[in-house]
């Protein structure tokens, strides 16, 4: 078999476009600017305008090309005017990063049903609508969706989100049994603690409740391996979850 070289390992994005939920803080942020600065055309998506201002800021002045698009990641129309204007403006997707997300703090007994539909309209359909919709304009493309070490081992009043995130690894498995993967490349990457605002506003570990055990992470650790994974250099890698926790899973 002839060998095939491996573009730049700094220019890994070039001249591809991504897109990425929840760009305008945290993992998606520092997803979005290392996209940028490898390269690529970033889609940034997101719900705050002077947050997605920012973020596009940072990935100019990292070298990429960006453009912001106002996103509520449960609402199906924006989904669909987000993918649009990508390709509008580039004509082409080739890396989708499914990174919102939230949490509920509620024991199952008490927690408001509209609460449940709510965690999985963010953290779950998306995925599955992202998906749909930029697909058939991907060609040996990569989708990577933020999952969790919740999806493996979990602590108590966290039961919706360890639950999309099971299912979106779920997702990710069957998927890449649908799509050749000489097409498109789907996996997930499970962050453990990482520096960011939804780890330390988690009333469960405010309270102590849920210990932060082993090291927390950096955005721009949990970017490095999910710009790993959509990238070429991943290409034998296909249908499974890349967990990034630094030990976490393995001392609890």
């Amino acid at each position: 078999m002839p060998f095939t070289p491996l573009p730049d390992a700094n220019k890994r994005f070039q001249n591809k476009v991504c897109v990425v939920t929840g760009a305008t803080s945290g993992i998606g942020q520092a997803v979005a600017v290392r996209m940028g600065r490898e390269g690529g055309r970033v889609a940034v998506l997101g719900r705050d305008a002077e947050d997605g201002k920012t973020t596009v800021q940072l990935i100019k002045q990292a070298g990429g090309d960006a453009l912001f698009i106002r996103t509520d990641v449960s609402k199906d129309s924006q989904l669909v005017h987000a993918v649009e204007r990508t390709l509008k403006e580039w004509g082409r997707i080739d890396v989708l990063v499914d990174n919102a997300g939230m949490m509920t703090f509620e024991p199952i007994l008490k927690l408001d049903p509209k609460d449940w539909d709510q965690l999985m309209q963010v953290n779950l359909r998306p995925l599955f609508r992202l998906t749909q919709l930029c697909l058939p304009h991907m060609k040996q493309g990569s989708i990577i969706a933020v999952s969790s070490v919740h999806a493996q081992q979990t602590t108590s009043n966290v039961v919706p989100y360890a639950t999309s995130k099971g299912a979106i690894e779920a997702f990710v498995r069957g998927l890449s049994q649908e799509v050749p993967h000489t097409h498109t490349r789907i996996n997930a990457v499970a962050p453990g603690a990482v520096d960011t605002p939804m780890l330390w506003s988690n009333p469960n570990v405010k309270s102590g409740k849920e210990k932060i055990t082993g090291q927390v992470g950096t955005p721009e650790e949990l970017a490095a391996a999910i710009c790993f994974v959509a990238s070429p250099e991943a290409s034998f890698i296909n249908g499974t979850t890349l967990v990034v926790d630094g030990g976490r899973l393995a001392a609890l």
